[in-house]
């Protein structure tokens, strides 16, 4: 380091740490995917709202902002702290198959796969998580929360370069349906970065919403009552349904009058003295706890920072947690997912015994017993051929308030494999991706079912230290960027902004959540900032080292806030490798 360098080190430290500043706040703060999402948010909570108000709001802002990869009509898992009640509570936020549907139906009529289109549908679930959180926690009207949304997307919004480049790759995606075309193909060619970006009829949509919420009159819980009402009732319901029931779909009226998300208590671990909360097996919520249990903190600190070793121990740690989520996690109303046994300290060690010091699985390892049997070897799909593509979908936000309300919510699906309803604007949810037409695996199809989602917001707390929302897109990759964020922050102690900055690896050792489930036994994928000595002791390890550039936005984009709870100061990081933002007071 140079006489200039260190001396502009000492005049502030954690500029040589991040490329952005740290976002501090003593009163309020939000992260989001989005800028014009955490902008939402933010001047929801400015206006007196809560971090529940702010945080629906940047979310449904993410379901316009980011609707490549977000849809209003998509899912919403939740995760929030009520300081009122004191207590940690999750919102599922994810659509069950319609009824119509048979567990055999993709065996049987599509050569074991489950097709885009119509036919991935699950009943959206997002707006009844939205309007569930409002009528537990929130404080302000559906149609507050969601002006920003109306106003974004009736009178648009410029385009950017990651939502500009996604388009563009999956343009003859969005042709396959002429409702699609229209809005993401205007003219007949992709919005290039710069153009202003207009969605009307999800303005309308929305403002729909509003207006009858409006409508009702009488007190919050009415006018909220009818906002849901109106989209799993009203002219949206009776819009999918219709469209369904004319191009060969199974929703219904009925699947969508009769959905409400579940609201459930979180599960929970305790890693480095620190309770990290997950939502339940529905999602890959106790995947995430898992690998985080098998993990030796001690180790990793005492090997450094994305050190060959330390890099080893994490990655291999991910792996004997993702081959238990490929036999054990699944919807639990239809699976009987040891979850208590998964996270337990008897299994956990036995897993644990499994990491071998310089010496990789060379391919996902078996799924172990709980109940105390050998591991299981199952037969696992061939390796696929070529690279692995990344996951486009989902978004996140967190948000804490000057009360101590915390929320944390990782929206998503995705709009070009799914029709857009016309003249909604939206997609029905398309997360039946996620399922796998084996009637034997966990994640089989079967009506009612909810197949086992990615997205999975989490929330660490360290009584009296401090409180930490965390999450990110990128579907397989998400536990794994939250995983090494959260090692930055408790293990190697970074400042939150430093910590999602950091190089970053993801493991595809596993049949990957989306159909058609490609496998790539052992491929390692480095960021080109991680030392090159350490992909190659890796390699020679046995790891199928392969290496992202810098930046990579494959890599997720991780969004956190730390709450000092002896300070009271709030302390934001945000992605630069999407379009993620911090505000806060």
């Amino acid at each position: 380091m140079s006489g200039r360098e260190s001396e502009y080190a000492r005049f502030d430290p954690e500029a040589t740490d991040a490329a952005r500043p740290v976002i501090r706040a003593h009163r309020h703060a939000i992260v989001a995917g989005h800028y014009l999402a955490a902008e939402a948010g933010f001047a929801v909570l400015e206006a007196g709202g809560n971090a529940i108000d702010a945080g629906v709001a940047a979310g449904i802002a993410l379901g316009v902002v980011h609707s490549d990869l977000v849809n209003v009509a998509g899912v919403a898992p939740i995760i929030l702290y009520s300081a009122k009640t004191g207590r940690v509570e999750t919102i599922s936020g994810l659509g069950t198959w319609p009824a119509a549907v048979t567990p055999d139906l993709f065996q049987r009529e599509h050569d074991g796969h489950i097709p885009p289109g119509v036919l991935r549908s699950v009943v959206p679930a997002a707006p009844d998580a939205w309007i569930t959180a409002l009528e537990r926690h929130g404080t302000m009207s559906f149609g507050e929360v969601a002006a920003a949304s109306i106003r974004l997307a009736r009178d648009g919004f410029v385009m950017y370069p990651l939502m500009a480049t996604v388009i563009a790759n999956k343009a003859e995606s969005y042709r396959r349906w002429p409702s699609n075309a229209a809005i993401y193909l205007p003219g007949g060619t992709p919005p290039a970065a710069g153009d202003v970006f207009v969605q009307a009829d999800l303005a309308r949509s929305l403002q729909y919403m509003a207006d009858e919420e409006r409508a009702a009159g009488g007190d919050r819980a009415a006018g909220l009552a009818a906002a849901r009402a109106a989209f799993y009732r009203g002219d949206i319901a009776a819009a999918i349904a219709r469209y369904h029931r004319e191009n060969g779909g199974l929703l219904t009226e009925e699947d969508l009058a009769s959905f409400r998300v579940a609201v459930e208590p979180p599960e929970r671990v305790s890693v480095a003295g620190t309770d990290v909360y997950a939502c339940g097996s529905w999602c890959q919520g106790p995947t995430l706890l898992q690998a985080l249990r098998l993990l030796d903190t001690d180790a990793l600190a005492s090997h450094g920072h994305n050190s060959a070793e330390a890099l080893h121990m994490m990655a291999e740690a991910l792996k004997l947690a993702l081959a238990d989520r490929e036999r054990w996690i699944g919807d639990p109303r239809f699976v009987d997912v040891p979850t208590a046994a998964l996270l337990s300290d008897a299994y956990i060690a036995r897993r644990r015994a499994l990491i071998r010091a310089h010496e990789a699985w060379p391919e996902m390892p078996p799924a172990g017993d709980p109940h105390g049997g050998e591991g299981e070897v199952r037969a696992l799909p061939d390796a696929a051929a070529g690279p692995a593509e990344a996951a486009h979908d989902t978004s996140y936000v967190c948000a804490i308030d000057a009360e101590g309300n915390v929320f944390s919510a990782t929206p998503s699906d995705i709009s070009f494999d799914s029709p857009v309803i016309p003249g909604t604007g939206l997609c029905a949810s398309s997360r039946g991706a996620q399922s796998w037409a084996d009637p034997a695996h966990a994640s089989s199809v079967a009506p009612g079912k909810r197949p086992r989602l990615t997205p999975n917001p989490a929330l660490a707390i360290r009584e009296g230290a401090f409180v930490m929302p965390f999450g990110t897109p990128g579907g397989d990759v998400q536990i794994q960027a939250m995983l090494q964020t959260f090692v930055n922050v408790v293990t190697y102690g970074m400042n939150p902004q430093a910590a999602v900055e950091a190089p970053r690896f993801a493991t595809m050792s596993f049949p990957n959540s989306f159909e058609p489930h490609d496998y790539h036994p052992n491929r390692l994928m480095l960021e080109a900032r991680i030392p090159e000595a350490a992909g190659t002791a890796l390699a020679r390890w046995g790891h199928g080292v392969e290496w992202w550039p810098e930046w990579a936005w494959p890599a997720g984009a991780m969004c956190v806030l730390v709450q000092d709870l002896e300070r009271g100061i709030i302390s934001a990081g945000a992605d630069p490798r999407r379009p993620a933002y911090a505000l806060g007071w």
